[in-house]
């Protein structure tokens, strides 16, 4: 055994995948853990050549992976110091973080301070909460919680949480508050807003539960992980860009918080403004329109609900200085064909170069959303919108944008679907009278959607279809047997309540 008083222990790679978060992993019995007292789950300080990050100690019981002067460190937290095999760190107790007061009255009822809530995020952005405090915050803020200002004062202080970026004039963007499998209309919108001249600096979300982020269908036919000098070439260029959030430094306390979201299953009405606002407001937007589906198996189940959330998020934005603008479309169904990345990209590419076989829903909701933008921008008097977004579509000068937008971005090339496939099939005349678009796509991530970017599945039957026997109701697409294996399995037990054809 070795005697070394020092805190400094030797890295070993062990290639252990913890996604953000920062994991180290030592000896119960070495130096370190005796000397300072640290026990499992432990929150510490670890350094290295200047740099430090903050992690929770895993304790290893197994004396074989690790020897008395070694620790390890998980995948992400290796590769935020920059560490090798071999390289010295040195690892601290971290002080006491202040802010968990204001989360543990918050708990309690009690109503925070602006000032709380900017300690709270910088605290988080720096990476001192754990999962288990970052999950008490997010209870916290949980369930109607928090009230209007305390809103404001939380997507303020995500705003200042990293960079902030500026663009001359008028900038626009889009949201969707998602829960609708298919619904990419962000790049039809971007090319047709950027063809009218505006500038709409667009970043996107990977997947949290969904079979395809925007920012995953758009990578499967060009590059989303863009650095902040990338973007600002490509809207110098083009006017408008399709990049993936979690490259750049927008809003970091967001993509934190959404990591502990996704596990826990909350999304409140709270955090979701914040999120949503601080991320268009960090990217430089001044207007945006935001699209709400409303239906029964979508995210935002009831009109009074989206009244609701209209409501908080216009007093949001009229507080940080955005123009804000919100609709309510129908969230009964999937929109357009496709479900998973690439097969979503095939549907938005084909309403671009105007085939005759493109989903109408799709290019509907695009153009509806694209017309407001223009309107709100100034391009188009009241009520004009819609039909001038029409003819910039028609004349193929947002196809022309879009694929320019695409080579500025690095590539263009023609997405890919999954070479496996089942089709599946009506067993008895009837009318589509109910689609559960979470078990939809729930069956579209089985298929291996979004990992796999040719997975998901192919829908053909829109509500109020008449459908007979034999008839294809949708195609599972997969790129293993293994995948469409379990999407089977798990449509032999689910088929009628997926669709409900009466």
């Amino acid at each position: 055994m070795e005697h070394n008083h020092s805190n400094h222990l030797k890295i070993k790679s062990i290639g252990i995948d913890t996604y953000r978060e920062n994991i180290i992993y030592m000896r119960h019995d070495c130096h370190v853990c005796l000397s300072e007292g640290f026990t499992a789950l432990t929150r510490v300080i670890v350094k290295y050549d200047g740099r430090d990050i903050i992690a929770t100690l895993n304790v290893i019981h197994n004396t074989e992976l690790l020897n008395h002067s070694e620790a390890a460190l998980s995948i992400e937290a290796m590769k935020r110091l920059n560490l090798k095999e071999g390289d010295l760190i040195e690892v601290l107790h971290l002080p006491p973080v202040e802010s968990l007061r204001s989360v543990r009255a918050k708990l309690y009822g009690q109503m925070l301070p602006s000032e709380a809530y900017q300690q709270i995020i910088n605290d988080v952005t720096l990476g001192k909460y754990s999962n288990i405090e970052l999950a008490s915050f997010i209870a916290a803020c949980s369930g109607g919680r928090l009230n209007n200002e305390e809103i404001i004062s939380l997507t303020k202080a995500m705003i200042h949480s990293g960079q902030k970026l500026s663009w001359p004039g008028i900038v626009v963007d889009k949201h969707c508050i998602g829960g609708l499998p298919g619904n990419r209309t962000t790049p039809i919108v971007v090319s047709i807003v950027a063809a009218a001249g505006l500038t709409i600096p667009k970043t996107s979300s990977r997947a949290i539960t969904s079979p395809a982020g925007t920012a995953d269908t758009v990578e499967t036919f060009t590059n989303v992980n863009l650095d902040l000098e990338t973007i600002r070439k490509v809207i110098e260029k083009e006017g408008g860009c399709m990049a993936w959030g979690g490259a750049v430094n927008l809003s970091p306390a967001d993509d934190i918080l959404i990591s502990i979201e996704r596990s826990l299953d909350l999304d409140s009405p709270a955090q979701l403004i914040a999120s949503v606002l601080s991320k268009k407001a960090a990217a430089g937007s001044t207007h945006v329109v935001i699209d709400i589906p409303v239906g029964e198996s979508a995210k935002v189940r009831t009109m009074e609900e989206a009244v609701h959330l209209k409501d908080l998020m216009m007093n949001v934005a009229a507080a940080i200085g955005m123009n804000l603008d919100v609709i309510f479309t129908d969230g009964q169904q999937p929109v357009g064909r496709g479900i998973g990345p690439a097969l979503e990209a095939l549907d938005l590419i084909s309403v671009l170069k105007c085939d005759k076989a493109a989903p109408i829903d799709l290019r509907d909701r695009s153009l509806k959303l694209a017309g407001r933008l223009l309107e709100m921008a100034g391009k188009a008097s009241t009520n004009t919108g819609y039909q001038m977004a029409f003819s910039i579509l028609e004349k193929g000068n947002a196809w022309k944008k879009f694929q320019a937008i695409c080579i500025a971005q690095g590539r263009f090339t023609e997405p890919v679907i999954g070479e496996y496939k089942h089709d599946v099939r009506c067993d008895h005349s009837g009318v589509v009278a109910r689609i559960d678009n979470r078990k939809l796509a729930r069956l579209a991530k089985l298929c291996g959607a979004p990992q796999s970017p040719g997975a998901g599945i192919l829908f053909l039957s829109p509500l109020y279809k008449k459908v007979s026997p034999g008839d294809i109701l949708y195609t599972l697409y997969s790129q293993s047997r293994g995948e469409l294996e379990y999407a089977r399995e798990y449509l032999n037990a689910n088929k009628n309540s997926i669709l409900e054809i009466l």
